[in-house]
């Protein structure tokens, strides 16, 4: 995936978690992972145990957004404060696609990487991240709990790192277009021959995920139990639903600001999106978002440790500094997501940020599929079955584009 920060003034974003998904075995997942996705040691590395005196410097590789120091806007900075509580000076590095930040976690050049859960699991498998001992982190113990050991962050009730921000895959459609308002998924699926030439999707293999959740409703008898745990006749059936999509896309996106001007334009009029989109448009454009009623797609970024870490005593310091109350508000404000610290809600700009972006509402987060690597052994628990891993979805995904 790819993303890119909001303008501080306006960031704002609905998330969600989905709980109960199944977590596979250490060595089950270093089986079907560690393999297939190319490289890396299997053998998984040791949690930190304790704490010893700070290196001096730490090495960050993140998305765009979440590491600010001033140098892009000098009223945007926490990481200085970081600095000078620890002594540990930041160097960092921003990626665009989670694949990009898969390779570069190779290079040995990161002490942190902040993931999100299409790249998660794959470092894990690859042995290229450590588990994360949580009780060295005393800020952990204010992240909401339905973003704790989840498949996308742990893996066998071990924790491979600190939950940042997170946010939901939505619906948006021009509202003199699309009428009456949507409530599903089937306008730019079933029904998306209505808007040819102006129907968007988000260019990923995992926006496969999103036909699997959408099927979930209108195909019942496919089995689908988690979008991410998908056998051969699962996939096939989500590839086909995109290849008859294909037909009637103006154009895929991935830089959010060419969303923004297509539904400024009126070039695309109904597609996938972030809240964040929806809020960055010109006033008065024609345009709102939803949740459809089959639920959602959805991210929860997760802050992890190299498992050669050069500096590892600075990077568990920069976890506990990230989860804090404070810096999470502020970076989880600009960028565009909600936080993952309650207390977080205490420290927005804007006091009504967390309920306009559900922080916290379990209940709302129940409707959201958040990202999660493909592997063969199969997330929803199956054992009869092997599932397509992230390599089968690559494939599959530039078929689909042709």
């Amino acid at each position: 995936m790819k993303r890119t920060p909001a303008r501080r003034t306006s960031a704002r974003f609905t998330p969600g978690a989905r709980t109960g998904v199944a977590i596979v075995s250490v060595a089950l997942l270093l089986t079907a992972c560690g393999t297939s996705q190319g490289g890396g040691t299997t053998e998984p590395t040791e949690a930190q145990t304790a704490l010893g005196a700070m290196e001096g410097s730490v090495s960050l590789l993140a998305w765009p957004g979440y590491v600010e120091d001033g140098t892009n806007d000098p009223e945007v900075d926490w990481v200085s404060a970081f600095e000078d509580e620890t002594g540990c000076t930041v160097t960092s590095k921003t990626y665009g696609t989670s694949d990009e930040a898969f390779s570069l976690m190779k290079t040995g050049d990161y002490d942190v990487v902040a993931a999100s859960g299409d790249a998660s699991l794959r470092l894990v498998g690859a042995g290229d991240v450590a588990p994360v001992n949580t009780d060295l982190i005393p800020n952990y113990e204010g992240i909401f709990d339905f973003l704790k050991m989840q498949s996308w962050n742990s893996v066998d009730g071990v924790s491979y790192g600190i939950p940042h921000g997170y946010g939901a895959n939505l619906l948006m459609y021009n509202t003199e277009v699309v009428t009456p308002a949507p409530t599903s998924w089937d306008v730019v699926f079933d029904k998306s021959s209505a808007y040819k030439g102006a129907v968007t999707a988000y260019d990923s293999p995992i926006s496969l995920a999103d036909a699997a959740v959408y099927l979930m409703t209108h195909q019942p008898e496919l089995g689908i139990e988690n979008p991410y745990a998908l056998d051969e006749t699962q996939l096939a059936a989500s590839v086909q639903l995109f290849k008859d999509q294909r037909v009637n896309i103006g154009e895929y996106w991935s830089d959010y600001l060419k969303e923004v001007q297509a539904f400024e334009t009126g070039d695309t009029v109904v597609g996938t999106t972030w809240q964040v989109i929806r809020n960055s448009l010109a006033e008065g454009t024609p345009a709102e978002v939803v949740l459809p009623e089959e639920g959602a797609t959805g991210w929860s970024d997760t802050w992890m440790i190299a498992a050669n870490a050069k500096s590892p005593n600075c990077a568990y310091a920069w976890l506990d500094y990230i989860a804090s109350p404070e810096a999470n508000a502020q970076a989880t404000e600009y960028f565009g997501e909600a936080p993952s610290n309650a207390g977080a809600c205490d420290f927005t700009v804007n006091p009504d940020h967390c309920e306009i972006f559900h922080a916290g509402d379990a209940d709302y987060a129940a409707q959201i599929w958040y990202w999660s690597t493909p592997i063969a052994e199969c997330l929803d628990g199956r054992t009869d079955v092997k599932c397509t891993d992230y390599s089968d979805w690559t494939t599959a995904w530039q078929e689909i584009k042709g």
